[in-house]
């Protein structure tokens, strides 16, 4: 039986557009660069050698056009996994699901995402200044309870050791990112294992007013070790990405500009220059 999804499962706005980013399918390419900022948008798609296609809605701005013979799109998501959820559902919708007839497509069409972001080192010898693919995303929000998905026996062991680590009363998430796209785009890079925490403050140990619960986060989790894998930095979407991406098939990497050391308390001079930096090494060797 033909399964139609219903109008209230899956928002189409009047103009036939996805509902949250507002856009189409033939709006997009196959290959797309996710940043949290909107405003980094354009300083991606300034690169572009043309621009066919903008929109903006709340946080998800989104840019297409060639570089270098490539068709490329450019989409902002805003902060936490949260925001992740909504982006990848829908950017899958538009490639697999028919929105006119709101059936699942016969032939699953699989996009590569890279996410380019900022983030913090909690290693003394990841600098500042670095620059960082994540191989494993651990999530420590709880936004895969409400998913059902398959780990590997290490994911599975790397939540367990994570959750013994911070005592937590649930067990965090690990997923790995596309091999594919780490193999073509970590040339130069530092390997890593970054961590997703849903918030910036006291779920990554900093303190302004507000004592975090585990004042001690960073030097707990930069204990856990398990056959040489070590947790490397901090941020807010990896492993959202890598969780959605492996629910709905598809290739994605999130790629680290390290601004930060939370370790030596050191943080970058110009951090725009490092992402501006990771942003030409991503259109490079994308």
């Amino acid at each position: 039986m033909t399964k139609i999804i219903p109008a209230s499962e899956l928002i189409i706005n009047p103009d036939g557009s996805i509902y949250h980013l507002n856009i189409k399918p033939e709006d997009i390419s196959s290959t797309i660069i996710a940043v949290g900022d909107p405003e980094r948008v354009a300083a991606i798609s300034k690169h572009f050698d043309s621009l066919e296609f903008s929109m903006a809605k709340r946080e998800f701005v989104t840019h297409t056009g060639m570089y270098r013979g490539k068709r490329l799109t450019v989409m902002s998501t805003g902060m936490g996994t949260d925001n992740i959820e909504i982006f990848m559902t829908e950017l899958d919708a538009l490639v697999n699901i028919d929105l006119k007839t709101r059936i699942p497509k016969a032939t699953h069409t699989t996009l590569e995402i890279v996410r380019v972001g900022t983030s913090g080192s909690m290693r003394n010898e990841i600098k500042a200044g670095s620059k960082l693919a994540s191989e494993f995303g651990i999530g420590m929000d709880t936004l895969m309870t409400y998913y059902t998905a398959d780990q590997s026996d290490f994911e599975k062991k790397v939540g367990i050791t994570v959750q013994a680590a911070l005592g937590l009363p649930f067990t965090p998430y690990c997923f790995q990112g596309s091999q594919k796209l780490l193999d073509r785009l970590s040339k130069n890079l530092i390997i890593g294992n970054t961590v997703t925490c849903p918030g910036f403050f006291g779920p990554q140990g900093r303190e302004v007013r507000l004592k975090p619960a585990i004042p001690d986060i960073i030097e707990r989790l930069g204990a856990v070790e398990l056959d040489n894998f070590k947790l490397t930095n901090f941020e807010m979407e990896t492993a959202g990405y890598y969780a959605m991406g492996r629910l709905l098939g598809h290739e994605v990497l999130s790629l680290n500009a390290i601004v930060a050391n939370r370790i030596s308390l050191q943080m970058a001079e110009d951090p725009g220059a490092i992402i501006d930096d990771l942003i030409l090494h991503t259109l490079q060797n994308i």
